[in-house]
């Protein structure tokens, strides 16, 4: 852990990590309080409330370091007028999560995020941890208008699909630059990527 970060910060960082190896489930508060540094081991409870609020902390927290990011994706587009575009809109909501890593240099939100994911039953469309930055919330709402052809719970599952297509490569590749399975992390992002418009967009096919 970086030395100059607060206790709260230390505690939502750790929990991360631990939510990430062990499942969200997996990993009890007196872990994440020991690994946080912190010697009193109910300081979970106490800065949170619960592991529900411990999980929405690191939403809240990772949500507001990406908001800039997006903001300034968002006013390029508008710019450029991309802002139907599909591949524009899902870059804005996904790539950056790229520079999310942790202090080991890996994708620790994104091995969380997953287990999140599949835990998620909301029909809801944009309905991951009830945080509504406004900035993911915009990209959110071109992306539905973008997909408005699909019902709302198609459009979710398909968000929470192509969500989960995108954070395996972070995990498998640790956003590194070197060859994994004889491709580029930068290859199999473009790959995703394309597969991740394709699947958000394609026609609802059914009977």
């Amino acid at each position: 852990m970086v030395d100059n970060l607060d206790g709260k910060t230390r505690l939502i960082l750790a929990g991360e990590q631990l939510f990430a190896r062990n499942g969200i489930q997996g990993a009890s508060m007196r872990e994440i309080a020991g690994q946080a540094g912190q010697g009193n081991h109910a300081a979970v409870q106490y800065h949170f409330g619960s592991r529900e609020g411990l999980v929405r902390a690191i939403f809240d927290f990772r949500m507001d370091q990406m908001e800039d990011t997006r903001g300034a994706m968002l006013r390029r587009a508008e710019a450029d007028q991309r802002l139907k575009d599909a591949r524009t809109i899902l870059e804005i909501i996904l790539l950056p999560q790229l520079d999310l890593q942790d202090a080991d240099g890996n994708h620790s939100y994104a091995s969380f995020l997953s287990q999140y994911l599949l835990q998620s039953r909301s029909p809801e469309f944009g309905d991951f941890s009830g945080s509504e930055p406004p900035y993911l919330t915009r990209a959110l709402h071109l992306l539905r208008d973008r997909v408005d052809y699909l019902p709302p719970h198609v459009a979710q599952r398909r968000l929470i699909s192509i969500s989960l297509m995108f954070l395996n490569i972070l995990v498998r590749h640790h956003g590194t630059d070197g060859e994994m399975f004889g491709e580029t992390f930068d290859e199999a992002l473009e790959d995703t990527m394309e597969q991740i418009v394709a699947v958000m967009c394609m026609p609802l096919r059914l009977g």
